[in-house]
């Protein structure tokens, strides 16, 4: 009878099963309002990293002979794999629906989204320097982990361990710290920020849309359209999303184990998507072929790959969230997901004058924030405030890749 009671916790206990219970409690969690305030798709990030501190405590358990292993290098290769392929599919979805519209709206606003994206990421680094400063037992490399985890940056993540002087389990730990709070933080924000304004939500909503007004060209001849739901053309943007994000651009040298190695810098999967979507979603045709996707489409693959990159990167990021941490460490990257937010906000408004959409759009695109910009969605009850996220989104990524890498060779 223990054998058999194993063999079907086993089966129960299978990656997948695992994926999608996250999942579904998630949904649950974030479906709990306090004061008309709910953490949405969030919550599944918050059931996703009590897993992984359940896993880090309990990796592997026995029932009789059998052992049923709940964490492994193996199993954490695979929620990098569920990860990769949520952001990939939740940032082509934006760079979709933003696209029709993105290269058509230059204006003065543009020139707001790229200062904020950099200033944004200027203002965490800042931060991410002062404290190595004063906290002397810290080492830059925890100060660029708790930076990244606080921004919820992979790509800057992955470039401050590639740095020479860099120490790997200091950057990965403090990522793992910060990340709890970089979420939880900017999602919490562009819900509590509005009821704190009082915001007439359907309101701004309306002049939103007016003052965002572009008129879209009608494709001209015949177009065939490959399949109903517009697949083939999301497949498109995240393939030619992914060939943009390999470009490696070199950006000098480093001595790293010994060896003079080349220091690249590219966009990530993430980037690149982002801008094949955009690309794509612009054209709207390859030729002859149809590549105009149903909103229907763009949003159940936007939410899917939310969901996907949450519980991709919730699970590792509860296990890491143990290793070294300290409660200094997790206010400083708390510290370092609020001012640049509060910053980015105090900029949006009074010097460039942004709407309150307009305003929330570009902090969640500056603070690299994707899901924030769900919430965001959710919360203005329109997709179009994507535009914002998506024209500031690419600044911050090209500066916190390059902070990360500053931070931890001269500080």
């Amino acid at each position: 009878m223990t054998g058999y009671l194993a063999g079907v916790v086993s089966s129960a206990l299978s990656f997948i099963f695992i994926v999608f219970a996250i999942g579904a409690i998630g949904y649950l969690v974030g479906a709990v309002k306090v004061k008309g305030i709910e953490l949405g798709t969030a919550g599944v990030l918050l059931v996703a990293l009590l897993f992984g501190v359940l896993c880090h405590f309990v990796p592997s358990f026995k029932i009789g002979t059998k052992e049923i292993v709940l964490f492994s290098d193996k199993i954490k290769a695979n929620f990098g794999i569920v990860s990769n392929i949520g952001t990939a599919l939740f940032v082509t979805a934006v760079g979709l629906i933003a696209g029709p519209k993105f290269f058509r709206s230059f204006n003065k606003s543009t020139l707001a989204y790229i200062v904020i994206g950099i200033v944004v990421i200027a203002v965490g680094a800042g931060t991410a320097i002062l404290f190595t400063v004063l906290d002397k037992n810290m080492s830059s490399s925890m100060a660029v982990g708790l930076l990244t985890g606080g921004l919820t940056s992979t790509p800057g993540f992955s470039a401050g361990k590639e740095c020479a002087q860099a120490i790997e389990a200091d950057v990965t730990a403090g990522y793992g710290i910060a990340y709890t709070f970089g979420v939880l933080g900017v999602v919490l924000f562009v819900q509590i920020l509005p009821k704190i304004l009082k915001v007439d939500m359907p309101k701004e909503v309306a002049n939103f849309q007016a003052a965002n007004q572009v008129k879209i060209p009608e494709l001209k001849g015949k177009f065939i359209q490959v399949d109903p739901f517009g697949f083939f053309a999301f497949f498109v943007a995240v393939a030619v999303g992914c060939l943009i994000g390999a470009i490696k651009i070199p950006v000098g040298t480093i001595e790293k184990n010994g060896q003079t190695i080349m220091s690249y810098f590219s966009l990530g999967n993430s980037g690149g998507c982002l801008i094949g979507g955009l690309i794509v979603g612009h054209f709207a045709h390859i030729g002859g072929l149809d590549c105009r996707i149903k909103k229907e489409t763009l949003n159940f693959m936007r939410e899917l790959g939310l969901v996907l990159f949450l519980i991709g990167a919730g699970v590792p990021g509860g296990v890491n969230f143990i290793e070294k941490f300290r409660w200094t460490y997790f206010i400083y990257g708390a510290v370092m997901t609020t001012v640049p937010m509060i910053v980015g906000y105090i900029i949006a408004r009074y010097v460039f004058k942004l709407s309150i959409l307009n305003n929330l759009g570009s902090i969640t695109g500056g603070m690299t924030s994707t899901p924030a910009l769900g919430t965001l969605i959710a919360t203005a009850g329109t997709d179009e405030v994507s535009a914002a996220y998506a024209a500031t989104y690419p600044f911050a990524l090209v500066s916190i890749v390059l902070a990360s890498k500053l931070v931890i060779m001269f500080f």
